[in-house]
């Protein structure tokens, strides 16, 4: 498994966040490992990397569906209207426990790269980095 610049996990459980950045160091996936607790706040992230001297965008963004302040799907969708560069910088895989089948047609539309169900473990970060980062 190649090392990643960065990685953003965007979940608004805490535990959750834990557990995926101890898996995430423990795998040494990436050299830095972000936490976004909604959306908002991951755009806004995403908007102070832009504006950096050295424009830095993560590699892998990880994000949960259901969030307050602004879920998964309205994450995706405001992404759509970022740069085109900014948008290619990243791939985004969608972590959720859902199984309702409008979110699931909702994310089908929307700029992820995939879907891969909770909770996070070696194999499916494994997975995500072979399907979904081919280096």
């Amino acid at each position: 498994m190649t090392k990643l610049s960065s990685i953003l996990l965007v979940d608004d459980d805490p535990t959750n966040n834990f557990l995926n950045q101890r898996l995430l160091r423990k795998l040494d996936a990436a050299e830095s490992i972000m936490v976004a607790e909604n959306g908002q706040e991951a755009l806004t992230m995403l908007q102070q990397a832009s504006a950096a001297p050295q424009p830095s965008y993560p590699t892998l963004i990880l994000l949960d569906v259901q969030m307050p302040v602004m879920g998964g799907l309205d994450f995706l969708r405001a992404y759509q209207q970022l740069p085109a560069a900014r948008q290619q910088a990243s791939t985004i895989v969608v972590l959720t426990t859902t199984t309702d089948n409008q979110d699931l047609v909702h994310l089908a539309k929307l700029p992820a790269a995939g879907l891969v169900n909770k909770p996070l473990t070696p194999e499916k970060i494994a997975a995500i980095f072979q399907q979904y980062l081919p280096q």
